[in-house]
């Protein structure tokens, strides 16, 4: 399948939850400091269930389809099962091989939403180590 397969190319162009929130229970923003995409995710946190996701940001197809398949995904979670998330559950949802040079870009909105969480509960936040492998 290519890189930018036309779902990739919908969500890039037609992003979804792509707003700020105006009370978020959590904010985080995060770099992809190897080529410069950049998001910003705020959720809305009621009972310990994801009620609202917004986001905005810059970058590649592939960071922001991401992030706009991610956002649709999370409505409804608990934290436990954002907490849970893991790298393979977004590249699930992209639905293309995606190569070592892009894979940081594919999971900067993961990487987002767990720092989020983390933000939320007062800790300090993952590393792209944590998140890239899985770990929290």
């Amino acid at each position: 399948m290519d890189l930018y397969a036309e779902n990739i190319l919908d969500h890039a162009r037609r992003p979804h939850g792509k707003t700020l929130l105006k009370n978020p229970t959590a904010e985080r923003r995060e770099i992809n400091a190897s080529c410069g995409d950049d998001l910003t995710v705020q959720l809305q946190v009621k009972n310990d269930i994801v009620t609202k996701v917004g986001w905005m940001g810059a970058g590649c197809a592939i960071s922001q389809a991401a992030m706009s398949m991610l956002s649709d995904e999370l409505v409804g979670k608990t934290i436990k099962e954002v907490e849970a998330l893991k790298p393979k559950a977004v590249l699930e949802l992209l639905n293309v091989n995606v190569g070592p040079r892009r894979l940081k870009c594919a999971l900067l909105c993961l990487h987002a939403v767990k720092n989020a969480r983390r933000a939320m509960e007062g800790m300090k936040p993952q590393s792209w180590a944590e998140t890239m492998n899985g770990d929290q």
